[in-house]
């Protein structure tokens, strides 16, 4: 019996050390697998900045590559994947205007109208009041008439609701900036035809129709008595803003969802403007340089699909490398990489990583500023988003090492850009006589990302180098294209030159740029 009892013993213990054999070959097996994995996320990750890298040399070539595209743009309509729009606007705020000018934004579902109230030489913005309309979706199908009828009759309560602060001179017609963010061929300062809709409108009988021309039916149709006296986009606004408050502002960049600059040319630079020489001798050029493109930008094959996949294949290039839309959308097809390659999290990729578009900028930012020991930051937007849960620290700091990627290329060919414009005007080198340029920027995406910003800042004083950084100053201009479109309507005023006292009146002659 004791024998028998032996040999069970015996048995057990053997099928017990097989077990943990097993066991332990079985760690061992998931370590080896863990390790793999992890080989292969750090593959995709360095292969990614690798492909990104964006050295000194690489950004002398882009700032290159851009003042050619420019040139050729300036040259010939079509010379250029950079547009060089003219913008027809010659007179930017000199400071000395006054009276109270209105501005209506048009750029999205909303619109927003705004009085701004200016005290001349010595007063500056005395007031600004604005107030912000939904439109309702069956207008942004709809016709031309119903969509301008309703943003007159809004119109027309601000001005009625705003009238007791503003005292309008008797015999003085109110003049209106007006800011429309849809593609529009501009003719002059105060008329543009509506090539088409974006941003989900789609009012078929305004297109071929100049914008400014609908407007002013409808102020008429409503009894409101108002000139339409200047059509900008939001890059040019933010120009006027900037020039306004600081005489030194000659370029303007926008740095939020989309992306473009605007800057002031000399009139005999452009060999593709035909009308006469504006008595300023300058132009404000509306670049759309979203649409650059050269062989130097750094592409990875996350771009090249983000690109074929988009509503705009081919197109805005370099707005998808350096813009808010775009930013969050790379860095969720990095990581669907990781998940389906290297299961950084876990065995099944999870679901909502495989949706296009749902890591929003903002999230990205968030994760790549969070300062927190444990990164729960990181933790909480991946759970929110993808509902991904439980990820070690380690997984969380590759998120953040993909956020700086991304966020620092995106900056630093922005800021190479902002290189190449102001290698265009000769600027880049020191100046005779001295001198500061200021550039305004204004965005979402340059306000809000600090990390994004301070990179950009940085890297244009490493291109222009110690002694030209210092005669460079960039500064937030908050809200051009609204301000902006009421100063132009200032700046463009049928009353310019009467508005101040004799003795402190402007010139009548426009004022030069630089």
């Amino acid at each position: 019996m004791k024998q028998g009892m032996g040999k069970v013993a015996v048995g057990a213990a053997v099928i017990g050390a097989a077990a943990v054999v097993g066991v332990a070959a079985l760690v061992v097996r998931q370590r080896m697998k863990n390790s793999s994995r992890w080989a292969r996320a750090m593959a995709i990750l360095k292969e990614f900045e690798e492909k990104c890298a964006t050295p000194e040399a690489k950004l002398r070539q882009v700032a290159d590559a851009l003042t050619v595209e420019m040139h050729a743009g300036l040259a010939s309509e079509g010379g250029s994947k950079l547009k060089m729009l003219i913008s027809y606007v010659d007179s930017l705020p000199t400071g000395n205007e006054e009276g109270a000018f209105y501005a209506l934004d048009l750029g999205g579902t909303n619109f927003r109208v705004l009085r701004v109230q200016l005290g001349g030489k010595t007063g500056g913005i005395v007031h600004q009041e604005f107030a912000e309309v939904s439109i309702p979706p069956a207008l942004m199908s709809g016709t031309s008439d119903a969509l301008f009828d309703y943003i007159v009759e809004n119109l027309a309560s601000f001005v009625a609701e705003e009238e007791h602060r503003f005292q309008q001179p008797p015999d003085r017609q109110k003049e209106l900036g007006f800011t429309f963010s849809f593609p529009v061929m501009q003719t002059s300062l105060n008329t543009g035809t509506i090539i088409g809709w974006t941003k989900g409108f789609s009012i078929s009988d305004a297109v071929g129709q100049d914008v400014v021309a609908e407007l002013t039916k409808a102020l008429k149709r409503k009894g409101v008595e108002m000139r339409v006296a200047a059509l900008v986009n939001d890059t040019i606004g933010t120009l006027a803003g900037g020039r306004y408050s600081n005489k030194d502002v000659c370029i303007a960049v926008i740095l939020g969802t989309g992306t473009n600059a605007a800057y002031v040319e000399r009139a005999q630079a452009i060999p593709k403007w035909h009308g006469p020489l504006p008595q300023s001798g300058e132009m404000v050029i509306n670049m759309e340089w979203g649409n650059f493109r050269s062989s130097h930008l750094p592409l990875t094959e996350y771009d090249q699909t983000l690109d074929v996949e988009s509503l705009n294949p081919g197109d805005q290039i370099f707005e998808k490398l350096t813009s808010g839309m775009y930013l969050g959308e790379i860095l969720r097809r990095v990581l669907l990489k990781m998940a389906q390659e290297a299961s950084l999290f876990g065995d099944t990729v999870p679901p909502k990583l495989k949706t296009p578009s749902i890591l929003r900028t903002p999230d990205m930012s968030a994760m790549h500023h969070d300062q927190s020991s444990d990164l729960r930051v990181v933790a909480s937007t991946l759970k929110d988003v993808f509902e991904i849960s439980n990820t070690s620290l380690k997984t969380r700091r590759v998120v953040v090492e993909l956020c700086n990627i991304i966020a620092t290329r995106g900056a630093r060919l922005a800021a190479a850009g902002i290189f190449g414009v102001l290698k265009k005007m000769g600027r880049d080198t020191l100046r005779e006589g001295g001198g500061k340029t200021a550039i305004a920027m204004d965005g979402g995406l340059y306000e809000h990302y600090t990390k994004y910003r301070e990179c950009l800042e940085k890297t244009l004083q490493e291109l222009l180098g110690t002694e030209t950084a210092a005669t460079i100053v960039v500064e937030h201009a908050n809200d051009g294209s609204g301000i902006g479109a009421a100063l132009l309507a200032a700046s463009n005023s049928h009353y310019r030159g009467d508005e101040a006292s004799s003795g402190d009146k402007p010139s009548p002659t426009p004022e030069t740029f630089t």
